[in-house]
C-alpha cells in the first residue's frame, strides 16, 4: 500500500506463524501487491482490502471499514 501512495517500489517481508497449527509462515509482499510464501507446503489465505484510494477521505484505510 504505501509503494502504491508513495509511487515507488517496496517489498516487505513478513514473519508471522499459522492461526491454526502455529507453525511459522513467512510472506513478502511488493507494491504492487503480489505475494510470496516462503514455506512451499503453506496455503495461507491472503487477501487485498478493496478500497478506492483516489476517492478515500478517510485519514487511514483502516477508518474505511
Amino acid at each position: 500500500m504505501q509503494g502504491q501512495l508513495r509511487q515507488e517500489k517496496l517489498t516487505v517481508s513478513i514473519q508471522t506463524e499459522c492461526g491454526h497449527c502455529h507453525k511459522p509462515l513467512n510472506l513478502e509482499i511488493d507494491s504492487e501487491l503480489n505475494f510470496r510464501v516462503q514455506e512451499p507446503q503453506a496455503e495461507p489465505l491472503v487477501f487485498v482490502p478493496r478500497v478506492n484510494f483516489q476517492k478515500l477521505d478517510d485519514p487511514s484505510i483502516i477508518d474505511a471499514f
